[in-house]
């Protein structure tokens, strides 16, 4: 090389993948201001280095560890089936509509969000009494759960046409409760159908309960009635037995 030429070498290393390292010289000539650079590639000393590099052989024990052996494990435990309940199965559905409801908090003396939901009228299929459930729509969490009585009214919640009051004895928190609900719907005609449905609800109750109070007092009667039959009968029993004797200690007085 002419003395205008000046050679420099370097020693790096370029990492080419994460488990490859390649050691190159770099042989750099300068020339006229421009670099010309020259990479000298040892392709053995790559195979080896790849082939014996740590990294990799860690992959392949991982890969061979995850390959099916078509082995079977057998559970330590065996769970069995557990059938999901709701507690409506023996109930229909009378009406089902999309609300929010509100409890209204003695001590902070204002309306409280108790969940936003499915509002159902249920009626059992043999006894026939109908109850009102709420739930959570996301969680399905009970918001409200109390029988319709026959003494229960509702009534629209004042300067709002989308809600009602009522007043109910609610089971939803595991114990009985009095509370005043306001439940507030999408739609006023929503709001009308509730409404509606609760007053017949509450009116077929009544019919119902008066029909059992008449027949639990038709029971008793007839229980009283057993009774004083029975009780004449027994004092029929012992009249000649009565006569018997009186009978036997006038003979005894005349012998």
């Amino acid at each position: 090389m002419s003395s205008k030429q000046t050679t420099k070498s370097l020693h790096v290393s370029i990492t080419l993948t994460p488990f490859l390292h390649l050691e190159a010289s770099i042989a750099v000539y300068l020339l006229r201001s421009k670099f010309t650079f020259i990479f000298t590639i040892n392709l053995q000393s790559l195979i080896s280095m790849a082939i014996n590099d740590p990294e990799h052989q860690e992959e392949e024990t991982v890969a061979a560890e995850d390959e099916d052996t078509g082995a079977q494990v057998a559970p330590i435990v065996k769970l069995e089936e557990v059938a999901v309940t709701t507690g409506e199965e023996d109930e229909d559905v009378i009406i089902d509509l999309k609300a929010k409801l509100y409890r209204f908090d003695k001590d902070g003396n204002q309306w409280k969000e108790r969940g936003a939901g499915s509002v159902k009228f249920l009626k059992h299929k043999k006894t026939e009494k109908v109850r009102l459930v709420m739930r959570q729509s996301k969680t399905l969490k009970i918001c409200a759960n109390h029988f319709v009585k026959s003494t229960m009214t509702v009534q629209e919640h004042a300067g709002n046409e989308k809600s009602c009051v009522w007043h109910a004895t609610d089971f939803a928190d595991g114990e009985l409760k009095d509370e005043l609900f306001c439940i507030r719907f999408a739609s006023i005609d929503n709001c009308k159908k509730f409404m509606e449905t609760f007053q017949e609800v509450a009116e077929s109750q009544k019919s119902k309960e008066e029909n059992k109070d008449a027949s639990d007092a038709a029971g008793l009667l007839d229980q009283l009635s057993v009774k004083d039959k029975q009780e004449e009968a027994e004092v029929r029993e012992e009249a000649p037995a009565v006569k018997t004797v009186n009978a036997a200690e006038s003979e005894r007085k005349e012998d």
